[in-house]
């Protein structure tokens, strides 16, 4: 049997080679998507059943769209992607393809979490405008930025309560926040844990703070636009570190110029690497160069579990875990 690695193992390099007694490790010659598509037709790659693909391994072959998962060699069965989003594959294509894909849910929830609170407590007091005077010199600046606002007793609406808004939803109860959340399903009592269920609509009109915490896919993307900031409360602080494209960053940019929304908490955006203009230029954006999952512990977490996915392929012929739209497959 043959592993394909699109990407570099960073810190689980142990585990990575102890799949040798196993199979052969691969890795394409291609450095971008026309050379990788050209190595797959030419046959090169045939024999490789499960692909262990990094998040920046689309530099090198691009999305893993319809037409790359078309040209795949026919042996290949198993998408192992390294990451919790995987709004970079086309997993309905996958499926027509036979091919079924596992990611890393549970591995990146408590680091993303904590930037999620970070960028919570940041925005809510208004620490950025501040931040900037004080490195050009200009202390708090002048005129001072307004009053921020207190934690405590601010609803806190969680919109996609899976791993990483549950593992939030403690650390703000640390900051005495209430809680409210909306899901497609309401979560059972256990999940909740006390958190309130309430419908979308509820959602954008009670919540003092709103987080987005729910994936990128076809249903989610511009969830949040300008119908939808229309409806929150004036005032209200956003923050987003599940993929930039769930929230519309031009109504965005329009709601923050008016005032309508007070300041915003951003990991995550529309068009990585490049930031709206409108974004960088307001002082009430807090911004951060998507580093949710960027720390020793989680990198290596996340690489120990693709790399588990791929030795149960190898050992026992499916995945320990897959994304939940091939959840019944």
């Amino acid at each position: 049997m043959k592993v394909l690695l699109l990407g570099e193992i960073e810190h689980a390099h142990e585990s990575w080679s102890s799949l040798q007694t196993l199979a052969e490790l691969a890795s394409p010659r291609a450095r971008h998507r026309a050379e990788f598509v050209k190595e797959c037709k030419s046959g090169q790659l045939d024999g490789a059943l499960v692909i262990y693909r990094t998040f920046d391994s689309v530099d090198i072959t691009g999305r893993f769209d319809e037409e790359l998962v078309n040209v795949l060699p026919e042996s290949i069965k198993f998408v192992c992607h390294n990451g919790a989003g995987y709004d970079q594959i086309d997993v309905h294509a996958c499926t027509r393809r036979g091919i079924k894909v596992s990611n890393t849910p549970h591995a990146v929830n408590n680091s993303t979490a904590d930037v999620n609170m970070f960028l919570i407590l940041g925005a809510l007091r208004r620490f950025n405008p501040s931040i900037s005077a004080l490195r050009q010199g200009n202390w708090r600046g002048h005129p001072p930025p307004p009053l921020g606002h207190d934690p405590e007793g601010k609803v806190l609406g969680i919109l996609g309560m899976g791993g990483i808004g549950r593992n939030l939803k403690k650390k703000a109860e640390a900051f005495s926040m209430k809680i409210i959340y909306h899901n497609r399903k309401k979560l059972s009592s256990e999940l909740a844990a006390g958190a309130e269920y309430v419908s979308f609509d509820e959602l954008l009109a009670t919540s003092d703070v709103i987080s987005l915490n729910l994936p990128l896919n076809n249903d989610t993307r511009h969830k949040i636009s300008t119908r939808e900031f229309e409806k929150m409360k004036k005032g209200v602080v956003i923050v987003n570190t599940a993929r930039g494209a769930v929230m519309d960053e031009s109504a965005l940019v329009k709601a923050l110029d008016s005032g309508h929304v007070a300041s915003v908490g951003l990991d995550v955006y529309e068009n990585e690497p490049q930031i709206d203009p409108g974004l960088l230029a307001n002082p009430h954006v807090l911004l951060v160069p998507h580093m949710g999952t960027y720390t020793v512990e989680t990198q290596a977490a996340m690489e120990e579990m693709s790399i588990s996915n791929v030795r149960c392929v190898l050992e026992r012929g499916h995945l320990r875990n897959v994304v939940p739209e091939h959840c019944e497959l």
